[in-house]
C-alpha cells in the first residue's frame, strides 16, 4: 500500500511560530520594518532555521496570509440553494469584518487592483474553486465566469484595503456579493 510522505510534524511547528511571530510584529510594524533576525528570535528560532523554510519575509507573508485566501474562498462559496442577490453570507461579512486587525499587512501584499503576491495566490485558488463548482453543476462559459469571479473579487478586495472604495466591511461584502451573484447570472 502507497502511503503519502508525512510532513514533519516539527517543520509545521516552526512554521507555524514563524507565521506567528510575523503576525505580531505586523501588529505592531509594517512589514517593511520588520527584519528576519528579530522575527526569528520572537519565533525563537536561528535565522538559518527561517532561511530552511522561507525565501524571505514576503515568503513568509503570503504563507501566514493563506488562511486568508481559504478563508475568502470559503466565505464566497458558503452558500447553499438561491443566493439572496442583495445580502452577502455571513461567512463573506465575517470575513470581510476579520481583515481589519491586519489590514496594513494584508495591504502590503495585495497591491490595488488585486495584483501582488497574495493577490496571485487569491486568483488562482479563488479561480480553481469558482471554476470547479461551475462545471460540476454545468454551467456555461465555466472558465470565463470563473476568471471573472476571481478578478472581481480580488480587485474590489485590494481596493477597499487600500481605501479606494469606501464603506464599512459589511457594505463592502454585499457590494462585491452583488457583482458576483450578476457574474454568475450573465451566462
Amino acid at each position: 500500500m502507497n502511503r503519502a510522505p508525512r510532513a514533519d510534524p516539527r517543520a509545521a511547528r516552526t512554521r507555524a511560530r514563524l507565521r506567528a511571530a510575523l503576525l505580531e510584529a505586523c501588529a505592531d510594524h509594517p512589514l517593511a520594518e520588520v527584519g528576519v533576525a528579530a522575527l526569528a528570535r520572537r519565533a525563537g528560532v536561528g535565522r538559518a532555521t527561517f532561511y530552511v523554510h522561507y525565501d524571505g519575509l514576503e515568503a513568509l507573508a503570503v504563507d501566514a496570509c493563506a488562511d486568508v485566501v481559504g478563508q475568502a474562498v470559503d466565505a464566497l462559496h458558503a452558500w447553499r440553494g438561491r443566493p439572496d442577490p442583495v445580502h452577502a453570507p455571513p461567512a463573506l461579512r465575517e470575513f470581510f469584518t476579520g481583515l481589519v486587525p491586519h489590514a496594513a499587512l494584508y495591504r502590503s501584499l495585495l497591491a490595488p487592483g488585486g495584483g501582488g503576491p497574495l493577490g496571485r495566490v487569491l486568483h488562482r485558488d479563488l479561480r480553481s474553486r469558482s471554476l470547479a463548482e461551475r462545471e460540476l453543476a454545468g454551467a456555461a462559459d465555466a472558465p470565463l465566469v470563473a476568471s471573472a469571479v476571481a478578478a472581481t473579487f480580488a480587485g474590489v478586495l485590494a481596493d477597499w484595503l487600500h481605501g479606494l472604495l469606501a464603506g464599512t466591511p459589511e457594505e463592502v461584502a454585499d457590494q462585491v456579493w452583488q457583482l458576483l451573484v450578476a457574474l454568475h447570472r450573465s451566462r
